[in-house]
């Protein structure tokens, strides 16, 4: 009765990854309890998030290494995986949000979030090029929202602009406003298969995870280009950053609850050094009491039962 935060399933959003063929799951090592799915699985698992009251599923795609090169054409591809889930989930199940990542590290040879010159440096206006067509491909197949995860400047406002000219007015952009160079990002690599192919870092664009005002300045930039939502990356270490960008902005504000957060949670239970039930719902309610509106967890249908009593 007199608690000041509540957590439901209607503040989750759950990251589904995405495997070639069909009748396919593919448990990911150093995640626990999460798979790749072929497009038909991810399609139950989009039945599965409406009946736990979740309402939106975000889509990763791990790209055949035959597909990946270095300009990650096949980001553009209108029949790849990423658009053919969408296109199925759309059709089965409607009423459920999806989300699609807009970035290239999937499609890139090299596991960059962009396109690199000769010496590895990260292009960021021929990224940003890129990501339009990317984010119009998969709006086209039936995105609800697009998410630029890549932290190119600019991209934000042309996405929008290319957006509206297309009459996809009703597609929201959730920027990755504020994403850390974080170590916390290796099981989701190894998820959509872009482990041991980065060659350096991503510290050229991603952010010191020292600057705190910065991550204000991200902000800032991308609500004033356009984006209706954003997103402080990753969720427990940023708590500080997602209260004073709600406190300053007063814009729905989203975490991402990362590979290496949920690991180490399921690897505490496995250890028995902690409850699963009791860690996951207290790091969820962590993040609604800092301000988020909603936390991208791959928890998502567990706290949902959990929830569900």
């Amino acid at each position: 009765m007199v608690a000041e935060t509540v957590l439901t399933p209607a503040n989750l959003i759950w990251p589904l990854f995405i495997a070639e063929g069909e009748g396919v799951e593919e448990p990911i090592a150093s995640l626990p309890g999460v798979s790749r799915w072929s497009v038909d699985h991810i399609v139950a698992r989009a039945r599965e998030a409406r009946a736990l009251g979740i309402p939106c599923v975000a889509l990763f795609q791990n790209t055949p290494r035959a597909l990946r090169t270095d300009d990650a054409g096949e980001a553009l591809n209108p029949d790849n995986l990423i658009c053919r889930a969408v296109r199925a989930v759309k059709d089965a199940v409607p009423e459920i949000g999806i989300l699609t990542d807009v970035a290239l590290d999937p499609y890139t040879a090299h596991g960059h979030d962009g396109i690199v010159d000769d010496k590895g440096y990260v292009l960021n206006d021929v990224t940003s090029a890129i990501l339009v067509e990317q984010a119009l491909v998969q709006a086209e197949a039936g995105a609800d929202i697009v998410a630029p995860s890549d932290m190119m400047d600019g991209r934000v406002g042309a996405i929008r602009q290319a957006l509206e000219q297309r009459g996809h007015h009703n597609v929201q952009i959730m920027a990755y406003a504020a994403k850390y160079a974080s170590a916390f990002y290796g099981p989701f690599r190894d998820a959509v298969g872009s482990r041991g192919l980065l060659k350096g870092d991503k510290k050229a664009y991603q952010m010191d995870y020292a600057n705190a005002e910065e991550a204000l300045r991200e902000v800032a930039m991308d609500l004033a280009e356009g984006a209706d939502t954003v997103m402080v990356k990753p969720g427990l270490p940023y708590l500080d950053i997602v209260r004073r960008v709600k406190e300053r902005f007063e814009v729905p504000v989203f975490a991402y609850q990362v590979s290496g957060e949920y690991a180490m949670i399921e690897a505490s239970a496995a250890a028995g050094a902690g409850d699963r039930d009791a860690l996951v719902l207290e790091t969820l309610t962590a993040f609604r009491r800092a301000g988020c509106s909603g936390v991208l967890t791959y928890h998502a249908p567990h706290a949902a039962r959990l929830l569900a009593g």
